[in-house]
């Protein structure tokens, strides 16, 4: 027998699924045999709590048992998207694979679902699908404006957040390069976006990375030596992003990929000229095997007031422990179907020293604590006192329902709580995994830090 998420009723578990699942947790212990944790002896996890907050992989037509008596409304709790942000959800449901891995009809199902969970949240960028290619640029977008006008959803109804692409000498079909992110091509980008979404504005329109050199997609250390002169400064695509404000194109602002810098720089110069936006939001990688925010992002964010959109909180599927098995995981999933066609994904989550023993080990720590390796990795996410939501993406509708099941607080949660009420408060920490898990996951990251930054 097993507990239901859901219901909290027991209900059979078949012996293939239990034999998978044996399986499955021997393997983990074989390939993480270290000593360092002691798990069953230092964890000391009580055996029924956890039986009683564990998640489990749930199917397509449970899910939709479940969410045709009113309770998935309540599932997914809200946070303020940084200081004078809008409230959104703790998902935000990532399109970039639409048009790409992800057919119209499936993408139709997965934002049906993120609609009947509360996940009304939905980011995309002009460059999407990836891998980037001329044939299906904007096709992300063209998909979400056709879900919008072909499903009756009512505009105000949703948070779309898009971006403009920062510099790039290799996507020529994008303005011929873009070789700048300068006002023109912010006015350019915008309006496209636009069109292709069928809408007259975006909740969230942010700058997709920065427009000079730093080191992103992989790369951790600065570089004198790669800086470059030209660099379109922050207040001129301030004041780009300010009159599409003014336009009503665009409602709030964001950065993504940024620097502890590069955000200070917006956050003052806003300061300093009132007419200018000021930046609600970053979008940035957080994970398990990423945790270069909390370095010096962490005390801007804080202090400013703004919210992290933690993007990636699965590394790219490797917190899965698909890519674990012998052979490296089904050829379909995203980094074996298109090895060698998508260069920023293999450099920052391509073979790497510790990534396979970082993940082997948060993998072995999630059985022990009763929940698959997604659930762990998504609940840190969101047990972190300065994320607002995290960017979770899905090609089926089986894994957006773990997804959606994981993103419902269970230890102690409460009336009053911090996750209830949405104040993402420091406290929190505890709503989502076991002050045991955490400290865990904290000694996991000592030994294995930020293999994939």
């Amino acid at each position: 027998m097993r507990i239901s998420r859901y219901s909290r009723t027991n209900v059979p578990m078949n012996a293939a699924s239990a034999t998978s699942i044996a399986n499955y947790s021997r393997s983990l212990t074989y390939f993480y045999s270290f000593n360092v944790f002691c798990l069953r002896e230092s964890l000391n996890l009580k055996r029924a709590a956890v039986s009683c907050t564990a998640f489990r992989k749930i199917g397509e037509e449970e899910y939709k048992e479940r969410k045709t008596s009113n309770e998935l409304g309540s599932i997914v709790g809200k946070r303020s998207l940084g200081r004078g942000g809008p409230q959104v959800p703790l998902l935000c449901f990532g399109c970039m694979l639409f048009g790409e891995s992800t057919s119209y009809s499936e993408a139709e199902r997965l934002l049906g679902l993120c609609m009947d969970a509360g996940v009304n949240f939905f980011d995309t960028a002009e460059m999407y699908p990836v891998p980037q290619r001329a044939e299906t640029q904007g096709a992300s977008e063209e998909y979400l404006g056709r879900w919008l006008r072909s499903n009756g959803v009512r505009r105000e109804g949703i948070l779309l957040a898009s971006k403009v692409a920062g510099p790039s000498g290799q996507m020529t079909w994008l303005r011929g390069g873009p070789h700048k992110v300068d006002a023109a091509n912010i006015q350019q980008a915008l309006d496209g976006t636009l069109r292709r979404l069928g809408t007259d504005y975006v909740d969230l329109y942010q700058i997709h990375w920065p427009d000079r050199y730093v080191p992103m997609f992989g790369d951790s250390e600065y570089d004198p030596v790669c800086a470059y002169d030209g660099a379109v400064p922050l207040e001129e695509q301030l004041e780009a992003l300010a009159r599409a404000v003014r336009a009503g194109k665009v409602r709030y602002v964001g950065l993504s990929n940024e620097t502890p810098w590069g955000l200070h720089k917006a956050l003052t110069a806003a300061s300093l000229d009132p007419s200018l936006p000021r930046v609600v939001s970053l979008q940035n990688a957080y994970s398990l095997t990423c945790r270069t925010f909390d370095n010096g992002l962490a005390e801007v964010c804080h202090l400013e007031g703004v919210g992290l959109m933690a993007y990636s909180p699965l590394a790219m599927g490797l917190l899965t422990g698909k890519y674990q098995v012998p052979g490296g995981g089904p050829p379909a999933a995203r980094l074996n179907r298109y090895r060698g066609r998508y260069a920023e994904a293999e450099s920052r989550y391509g073979p790497k020293p510790n990534v396979r023993e970082a993940v082997a080990a948060y993998c072995a720590l999630a059985a022990e604590a009763g929940l698959s390796p997604a659930q762990m990795a998504l609940r840190f996410v969101l047990s972190r006192p300065l994320v607002s939501c995290a960017v979770i993406g899905a090609t089926s509708s089986d894994q957006l329902a773990e997804l959606l099941a994981a993103a419902e607080p269970g230890w102690g949660w409460g009336p009053g709580s911090a996750a209830r009420d949405g104040l993402g408060g420091r406290g929190e920490g505890a709503q989502w995994l076991p002050a045991e898990v955490l400290a865990a996951i904290d000694r996991i990251h000592t030994q294995f830090p930020n293999p994939t930054p």
